[in-house]
């Protein structure tokens, strides 16, 4: 019952989970995009309008970077309605897509954490 807490990294607890190192899901990245990169980087960009999921009728939770598949997936799934099963490269490229689109957030979340940690362990380092 009580091993669980025995299983989070010992050195590191502080480090995963103190204030001003770990970002909020709802602030914006506090360093430049391209820092570490060689060239620029390509920025991520909605397919589908905002005129296109509200006349789709999209709920708010549905309107992210996949939308565009989402809306391919719903119209195979209107035209071939009781045999939506002809709809399963559809469904399988819209899970694909949000599957894509969680690697690239926990990826960025993971690097501003990381730069966030080295910019207070290079901090720590000058006032010493």
């Amino acid at each position: 019952m009580g091993n669980a807490v025995g299983t989070y990294p010992v050195n590191g607890f502080k480090l995963y989970f103190h204030p001003e190192v770990t970002p909020s899901p709802y602030e914006e990245p506090t360093f430049d995009p391209n820092l570490g990169f060689a060239g620029k980087r390509k920025p991520r960009v909605m397919v589908a309008t905002e005129e296109e999921m509200r006349s789709a009728k999209l709920a708010l939770e549905d309107r992210d970077y996949c939308a565009h598949v989402l809306l391919k997936f719903r119209k195979c799934r209107r035209d071939n309605f009781p045999f939506v099963v002809k709809c399963e490269h559809e469904k399988h490229a819209y899970l694909n897509c949000q599957n894509d689109d969680f690697l690239l957030r926990a990826k960025e979340y993971e690097r501003e954490r990381r730069l966030r940690v080295r910019a207070v362990a290079e901090q720590k380092a000058q006032e010493v």
